[in-house]
Order: C-alpha cells, then sequence, then structure tokens
C-alpha cells in the first residue's frame, strides 16, 4: 500500500493541473525549495515563541502588519478557521446577538455554537444572469441594526468564495455608528491590496478584525493564514486569548516559515510579482468570454482572480462540467456548483496552465453547441435544473445552534418533543438538529435549530441525486430533526 507521501508524488510527476488551492500550485520553479524537513523545530533558543512573541516571531508579525496595513496582525497555523474562532470569541459574550451573513464559512457557525450566540442573519443578494449569491447590503445592515439594538457584532465574508466583494467599507461604517466591531472574513482576498486591478484589503476599509487565508490565493503552505486588528472596539487582549486557547500550542515553524516568505515576497516582489499574473489572467478572461454555449460570469463588484465558467445555458451541469473537465483534460477545479465551476488562480499560475484551461473550455463548449444545434428542444430542458435557481433557501430561527444540540442530546427537558430522523424530501418545516452543506464551499444550506424550508429540502435531494457530496448529517438522505409536541 502506498504511502500518502507516495500519493502525493505521483500526482505531483503527473499532468494534472491544479486550478484549485494552495496558491502556491506546486511551482517549484517559483518557490525554488524542496520539503523543508531541515527547518521542522520547536521553540529552541534564538527562535521565539508564537504564543510570547518577542524576538523573531514578533518582528515576523509586526512585518506583515506593516505589509497588510493593519495596526496588529497576527501568523495562524490552524488555518483561518482558528482567526475566525478567536474573533468572534473575543468580541462577544455568552448569549449575545450578532449580525451574520447567512452565506458566511461554517467556521462561523462554529463561532456561534461555541459561545452560544444569538443569529440575525443577512441574506446577499441573487444574480439570476449568473446564478450567483451577491454582495451583502449595506442597506441591510443598518436596518437590521436598527431592528435589533442588542446585536453586539457584524459578522460578513468578502470576497466570497466565488468572488463576490461587498461595500466594507460603508457596511463597517453603518457597525462603528453603533459602536459595535465589524469582522470580515476575507480568507479568499489575502492578495488584495497589491495591485491596483484586485480590491483594497478590508483593513484599509474600516474593518475591525480581517482574517487572510494566504495560502488560499498565495504561494503559502495549507492551513497558513492571518488575523488582523484595527481600531478602539475590539478587545484586543480577550481575541488573543482565544488564539492561546485555540492555536495549537506547538506552531510550525515549517507553516510560520512560509508565511513569513510569502509576506517577503508581497513586500519586495510586490509590483513584479503580480504585474504579469495579471497579464496573464485578464488575456485569460479575454478569451474566455469568446465561449458561446459556456459564460464566464462575474458580479459587479467582483475578485477577477476568480474564473467562474457557468454551465446555465447550456445541457450541461455545473458537476457535469467539472468532471469533463478534470477526467478529459486532466484540470482540477477548485469546486463544482449546481450551475458552474469555478477555477481559483494566482500568481504562481503558468501560462501553459491557464492556456490549457482555455484551449478546454473552447473544446467543451463547441461540442456543447453541436450537441444542442442537432437537439434545440431539449438542449436546455434536458438537464436537470437546481431547484429554486439555486438561490440560498431563507430559514426561520427556531432555536439557536447550542439549543438544538442540547436536543439532539436529550440534555434540555424543557422543549417537549423527541429527536427523529426523516428523509430529506420530508424534512420541510421540521426543525433540524443537524448542519447539511456541501464542502467546498462550506456555507450551510441548514443549520441546527432552523426550521427547514421546501427549498432548502429539494435544493439538497437535487445536489444528493446530481452526485454533489453533502455533508453534516449522520446518516445519508435523512436529517435528524426535532419533533415539537
Amino acid at each position: 500500500m502506498n504511502t500518502l507521501y507516495d500519493k502525493l508524488n505521483e500526482y505531483s510527476d503527473s499532468d494534472f493541473y491544479g486550478f484549485h488551492m494552495p496558491g502556491h500550485k506546486r511551482n517549484t520553479k517559483l518557490l525554488r525549495t524542496d520539503v523543508p524537513y531541515h527547518i521542522d523545530i520547536t521553540e529552541i533558543e534564538g527562535f521565539d515563541d508564537l504564543h510570547h512573541a518577542d524576538g523573531i516571531l514578533r518582528a515576523a508579525q509586526e512585518r506583515a502588519a506593516f505589509v497588510y496595513q493593519a495596526e496588529e496582525t497576527h501568523f495562524l497555523v490552524n488555518g483561518s478557521t482558528v482567526g475566525i474562532l478567536s474573533a468572534v470569541a473575543g468580541v462577544t459574550k455568552k448569549g449575545d446577538t450578532v449580525l451574520v451573513a447567512r452565506n458566511c464559512h461554517k467556521s462561523v457557525y462554529h463561532a456561534i455554537y461555541l459561545n452560544e450566540l444569538d443569529p440575525v442573519y443577512l441574506y446577499p443578494g441573487f444574480s439570476t444572469d449568473t446564478c450567483l449569491n451577491t454582495e451583502i447590503s449595506a442597506g441591510d445592515v443598518k436596518r437590521a441594526l436598527e431592528r435589533h439594538p442588542h446585536i453586539r457584532a457584524v459578522i460578513i465574508v468578502s470576497p466570497t468564495y466565488d468572488g463576490v466583494v461587498s461595500d466594507v467599507e460603508a457596511i463597517a461604517a453603518a457597525a462603528h455608528e453603533k459602536g459595535i466591531p465589524l469582522i470580515v472574513d476575507e480568507a479568499h482576498g489575502a492578495h488584495f491590496g497589491f495591485h491596483p486591478y484586485f480590491p483594497d484589503n478590508s483593513n484599509t476599509k474600516g474593518a475591525d478584525i480581517v482574517i487572510h487565508s494566504l495560502h488560499k490565493t498565495l504561494p503559502s503552505l495549507t492551513q497558513t493564514a492571518l488575523l488582523h486588528m484595527n481600531g478602539k472596539l475590539v478587545k484586543r487582549r480577550k481575541v488573543r486569548d482565544y488564539l492561546h486557547m485555540l492555536q495549537t500550542s506547538s506552531p510550525s515553524y515549517v507553516l510560520m516559515a512560509s508565511i513569513d516568505s510569502c509576506i517577503d515576497m508581497l513586500e519586495n516582489g510586490g509590483r513584479g510579482l503580480f504585474e504579469p499574473y495579471v497579464k496573464l489572467l485578464e488575456r485569460t478572461r479575454t478569451e474566455l468570454k469568446g465561449l458561446h454555449c459556456l459564460k464566464l460570469a462575474e458580479t459587479a463588484h467582483f475578485d477577477r482572480s476568480k474564473i467562474v465558467i457557468s454551465a446555465k445555458d447550456s445541457d450541461m451541469t455545473g458537476r457535469m462540467l467539472y468532471k469533463a473537465l478534470l477526467e478529459d483534460y486532466h484540470l482540477q477545479m477548485e469546486m463544482a456548483a449546481g450551475t458552474y465551476v469555478l477555477a481559483m488562480t494566482s500568481v504562481a499560475d503558468t501560462e501553459d496552465g491557464m492556456d490549457r484551461l482555455v484551449c478546454a473550455l473552447r473544446e467543451i463548449d463547441r461540442e456543447t453547441g453541436r450537441r444542442m444545434k442537432k437537439r434545440p428542444d431539449k438542449a436546455v430542458s434536458g438537464r436537470p435544473g437546481i431547484p429554486f435557481g439555486g438561490i440560498l433557501p431563507r430559514l426561520e430561527v427556531v432555536f439557536c445552534s447550542f439549543a438544538a444540540a442540547a436536543l439532539a442530546e436529550g440534555t434540555d427537558i424543557s422543549e417537549k418533543g423527541h429527536a427523529k430522523f426523516v428523509p430529506r424530501e420530508e424534512s420541510a418545516g421540521c426543525i433540524s438538529l443537524e448542519y447539511a452543506y456541501l464542502y467546498p464551499p462550506g456555507t450551510p444550506l441548514i443549520v441546527p435549530g432552523e426550521k427547514v424550508s421546501e427549498e432548502a429540502a429539494h435544493m439538497l435531494q437535487w445536489y444528493q441525486d446530481m452526485g454533489y457530496s453533502v455533508e453534516g448529517p449522520a446518516r445519508e438522505r435523512y436529517i435528524e430533526v426535532w419533533m415539537q409536541e
């Protein structure tokens, strides 16, 4: 039996090209490095301690803050997840109310669960042209803060997994009017601010806490991320305390060296690093605009490093396009959604890789056009369409997620009823005791304590039937629910 190391070596030697994380893309010519066993150490003399940094690691984090225009920055070696958990716990007390974008990553929901918070949801807009959820409205934030004066923090994701960017500056202003902090999960925007082709990062837009995943869009090892803090609304010591509690007590020097090397590249390579990438990216996007059945999709405010190819007007689903690119062209996409695929790019992408993507999509587009011309009456109608167009379903919050967990465990005897597993197609109207989400992107379609809507039930069933992996439920094709008496 091959080891993981053997399998990784085999994959590395193949002709598979990765349009997915991590951002270094295994581009050894760019990185000029080998597997770094020789620098894997612990907190020995002269190498500082991440949890009590006062030497080389403190200086490295201060440099990262300077490069990202933040007041204070911390290295994360447990990914953006530990940053989000620490940020949310650090700005709230148990039982607080928080205003949350419903398209946030599952780690935000886990933070809500751990700190027993009461969420008020913000729903993004939706583009019927692209079948993409769009940005969070600053107006919606203002109205929610007026309706719910007990909100203690605002949490949004920008850019989203698909590349949609919200007006962070206006949202921060709305939060600050009420004297509360804004947390921005900017995990997918670690490259923001380093070239005018991309938006500025949220540290410059008034956000109080910003989390960046270096490994997602920059040349840095998996699990490497940054947490930034700004302004006076955040109790920084409390956030630091949670970082110490939640982050490993044995932080990897290999990962921290990767973070520092990435920061060094940004500081000293900056324009020279991004200029060729931007030219290659823009050339690729221009060529892809010539597709006919497939479409290059984006919204009004968008991170153009994300290449979203929509199959909405073709005879394919996103999953079918994903599999064609993988099996016929050995191009591994980051994600397949109901009607599109996502190719993630970074400064480590090559001309050969981008050309392969363009050529593959052109061939698939031509073949799709020929099929649709032969059968115009069944071209799109023959493809099973995603229910309700793929709009993020709106759900009624009945119990907070921690209260739902108590019901599932049988420890809350104040609510009369019982837990039961029901088929997903019969779950509409029931109160879920489980998460259900596609991973990636990791945004829950159902959260414990929410009443399952018809839209959510049909959408889950559709994804399952189309071969997508629905994660969270303990039993396949079932949802554990609370049946009230």
